[in-house]
């Protein structure tokens, strides 16, 4: 199955020395874009969902069927294997199940699942809180139940180190560790000795998102037993950029003909995966005798 391919492409990166930085995809043609430029994997982000598919805020305002619909159109695109936030969960360990059912029915390769207090409560104050550290380990142990195909990567994943400092961001990876987690995705993580005191307390491999300047460097993180750093999602950001300035530009008057950064024909045509069309067409609308 296509699926099992790329999950094992994942894992392979998950067992490899080196770091690597995926692409932040958010459609089917930044898939294929991200795949033609030869990346090793592709990142879907919540907070890019919500604003692919609501144009909302990232304050868990998107449905699981919602995200699950869009992963799999960008699955059944492009051949890159996909890690997707799945956030919380959608709700309890229950809820979890459930995700990773649906999550692994898109085709994605891998998934996160954090210990985030989500949504925010009625009455509570600002800022992002955690779950009970038992609360988290039964999320854990609900996706690693819930899956068919034991290549699908379940990546336990902790924002305590921004929230509640080291000591909590250690217990917590050890605890979802021991929970049976491929790997363990740290967020917040804005030194090296931070860096270095995690990779310490961790046997699996670890991915990182919103890393600090002092760990822009491949090698270290490849070394300290980082597999995955995420590098933001600017594509989404720069295609909101340029759509605007586009649309300005038709407003006020420029002729299409004049427009400046469109994308050719031959590589919408590549995008599209023109040619193979033309040979489906041919083959079976074209009449030709068996």
């Amino acid at each position: 199955m296509q699926w099992t391919e790329r999950r094992e492409r994942f894992r392979a990166i998950l067992e490899g020395k080196a770091c690597i930085h995926p692409a932040s995809v958010f459609d089917p043609v930044s898939a294929r874009i991200a795949e033609d430029l030869g990346f090793e994997l592709g990142m879907f982000a919540g907070s890019i969902a919500s604003l692919t598919v609501l144009g909302a805020p990232d304050q868990t305002l998107i449905t699981l069927t919602e995200f699950a619909e869009q992963a799999h159109r960008i699955c059944r695109a492009a051949a890159l294997p996909l890690l997707v936030d799945a956030d919380h969960g959608y709700g309890n360990a229950l809820n979890v199940m459930r995700t990773v059912e649906e999550l692994e029915t898109a085709g994605v390769a891998a998934l996160t699942i954090e210990d985030t207090a989500l949504p925010q409560a009625f009455g509570a104050d600002a800022g992002a809180k955690l779950t009970a550290i038992e609360e988290g380990v039964g999320k854990m142990k609900a996706a690693l139940a819930a899956r068919r195909d034991p290549r699908l990567a379940v990546v336990g994943r902790t924002s305590a180190m921004g929230i509640s400092g080291l000591e909590d961001a250690l217990a917590r990876s050890k605890a979802y560790e021991a929970a049976g987690v491929d790997a363990l995705f740290f967020t917040g993580v804005r030194t090296r000795a931070q860096l270095e005191a995690l990779a310490a307390g961790c046997r699996i491999p670890i991915v990182l998102g919103g890393v600090g300047a002092d760990l822009n460097d491949r090698d270290y993180l490849g070394a300290h037993g980082v597999r995955i750093s995420l590098q933001g999602h600017q594509p989404f950001m720069a295609a909101v950029a340029a759509v605007r300035e586009t649309m300005k530009a038709l407003r006020e008057g420029t002729p299409p003909a004049k427009l400046a950064n469109i994308a050719s024909a031959q590589l919408m045509q590549q995008l599209s995966r023109d040619a193979d069309y033309a040979s489906w067409s041919e083959r079976f609308l074209g009449g030709a005798k068996s």
